[in-house]
């Protein structure tokens, strides 16, 4: 089994020589020939080389061809970009709509000042909402991509290979704990069980017909 799995014959023989001859030398040398012990060594080394097979047959670890450190600097740079495109949003979706409604319901004559005020946060709102949407590009210029589109490319085309190889690595791990699991053993029939099988039998066999003399009458 083990050279059909692939484990070299010297590698083998290895095993022989440290877990069976020499343990069982020392063994013998220690408290004499012990034929129970020995039969305990050679099964112990039955078990490390089964292990070995086990071992030898598992699938490749998945490797991972990309700096993790880098991706996290992406990662980081793609989260100070998000807050950024975020609060703009906000402003344009929330913060001015409010402020136009806010002017368009203040009439009269005596609302000058507030429609001024208010006439003066929207102009406000509006400049921050430019100048932010044209300081967006150079977070990412700063790191060297020179524009959105091609941040977002790379970002996403490393974030699937990121992404596979957790999934990859997550399919390993699960195979490798299932080679190395033990196999159970077959349960052995409880003596309880045995018994009641038994009684079972018993309590279906025929009863034995009494045969009287006409005498004993």
């Amino acid at each position: 089994m083990a050279l059909l799995s692939g484990i070299s014959e010297a590698r083998i023989l290895e095993v022989k020589q440290t877990e069976i001859h020499e343990k069982a030398s020392q063994t013998i040398h220690k408290s004499g020939w012990l034929p129970n012990l020995f039969r305990s060594i050679v099964n112990k080394a039955k078990d490390f080389l089964q292990s070995l097979i086990r071992e030898h047959g598992m699938p490749s670890k998945p490797t991972l061809d990309i700096d993790m450190a880098e991706f996290g600097t992406m990662r980081n740079l793609m989260i100070r970009v998000q807050d950024e495109a975020r609060g703009i949003r906000n402003l344009q979706d929330n913060v001015l709509p409010k402020l136009k409604t806010q002017l368009s319901e203040t009439t009269g004559i005596f609302k000058g000042k507030e429609r001024k005020a208010l006439t003066e946060q929207i102009q406000q709102t509006e400049k921050e909402i430019s100048e932010r949407l044209d300081k967006l590009p150079d977070i990412l210029k700063e790191d060297g991509y020179p524009d959105v589109q091609a941040f977002m490319a790379t970002y996403r085309e490393v974030e699937a290979v990121v992404e596979q190889y957790n999934r990859s690595l997550a399919e390993w791990e699960r195979q490798v704990k299932e080679k190395r699991r033990p196999q159970k053993p077959p349960e052995k029939e409880s003596v309880r069980n045995r018994l009641r099988h038994l009684q079972e039998q018993g309590g279906q066999q025929p009863r034995r017909k009494k045969f009287f003399d006409r005498d004993s009458r």
